[in-house]
């Protein structure tokens, strides 16, 4: 099949190279704001530039990865729907939950996938599987964590939107995908100790958040962009009769202060795309095969809103210093 690849930036180049290995794709198109990168990058993975956006789209695809910037997302994504493309596109689909909106119903039953590849992590699965299994029994407590161990530049934070729904957001789908369960009701706060264009940006470089899901049960988020013994991501699901944490590995960036118990003997992962390169594979994989099928997104636009939804709850509990119910920020 023939995919086009819209940014060729950190997270599109690696795309690129994923794409370009996968065997559905007979042909990989590449277009980026900066002809120069993209040229470097087909020249890397084998792949065919177009000129621009319009060249790209007019390449006869079989589908498209949307990999640019925040702000071209929305209008990226609608005009693939409106083309009849099926589309990949990374979180966020647009900048605000207006926009969000806008583009899910336009999308219709039209195939597009969102990019939350935590879905696709083998941790995280077998996690969800126990769950729906009944191992664990009912789970009471769910504690999800994403330390990032150095902040991204400060001009990215300035555009981010914030660590919710820049970086949090993804623990928010992957406990609704986990547990099977809506979040209701959010209490968060946030500190800055670090940098200050984080404050400057009205951001925080830490967080922590109490979510109550729709069963009752008690979900904890906690984040920070300065966790320098690497990069940890975790889930933990505590039931009435087992547990289990995803990121528990030889890996994990995190000592016993117990004595006579070894750290783990792995090297910590540096960042994210190294800690979930699998899930990577597995998700563009999907996409084709959602290309090729048709079948049902495994990560709609309707997922990526709700997440947005908690995201947006926990900035304005934390900017007000109160609970926040969903319905709150429900349009």
């Amino acid at each position: 099949m023939r995919i086009g690849l819209a940014g060729v930036g950190r997270i599109g180049a690696y795309h690129a190279e994923t794409l370009a290995a996968l065997d559905d794709v007979q042909t990989l198109i590449v277009a980026d704001a900066d002809a120069t990168r993209a040229r470097a990058v087909a020249q890397k993975v084998g792949a065919q530039t177009a000129a621009g956006i319009d060249e790209l789209l007019h390449s006869d695809l079989d589908g498209l990865v949307i990999a640019a910037a925040t702000d071209a997302h929305a209008p990226l994504l609608t005009r693939a729907i409106d083309a009849g493309i099926p589309a990949f596109c990374e979180k966020p689909v647009a900048s605000d939950i207006e926009g969000t909106l806008a583009v899910l119903e336009r999308a219709g039953d039209a195939p597009v996938q969102v990019g939350f590849q935590r879905r696709f992590d083998t941790g995280y699965r077998t996690a969800r599987q126990a769950l729906t299994d009944g191992q664990l029994g009912w789970v009471h407590t769910v504690r999800a964590t994403t330390l990032d161990p150095a902040p991204p530049p400060a001009a990215y934070i300035a555009k981010s939107g914030g660590m919710f729904r820049d970086c949090s957001v993804h623990d928010f789908d992957i406990i609704r995908w986990v547990t099977g369960r809506e979040i209701v009701e959010v209490y968060a706060t946030g500190s800055n100790r670090g940098a200050d264009f984080f404050a400057a940006a009205g951001d925080v470089d830490t967080l922590a958040a109490v979510l109550t899901l729709d069963d009752d049960s008690l979900a904890t988020v906690s984040a920070t962009r300065y966790n320098g013994a690497g990069y940890d991501v975790r889930l933990e699901l505590l039931g009435s009769q087992d547990s289990v944490a995803v990121g528990l590995n030889d890996r994990l960036p995190l000592r016993s202060a117990e004595p006579g118990i070894e750290r783990p003997t792995g090297v910590a992962y540096p960042n994210f795309m190294e800690r979930f390169a699998p899930a990577y594979v597995a998700e563009l994989t999907a996409f084709t095969d959602l290309v090729r099928t048709g079948g049902p997104s495994p990560c709609s636009v309707a997922d990526a809103l709700e997440a947005f939804y908690v995201a947006e709850a926990c900035e304005r509990s934390r900017r007000e210093r109160r609970p926040v119910p969903l319905a709150e920020v429900r349009h």
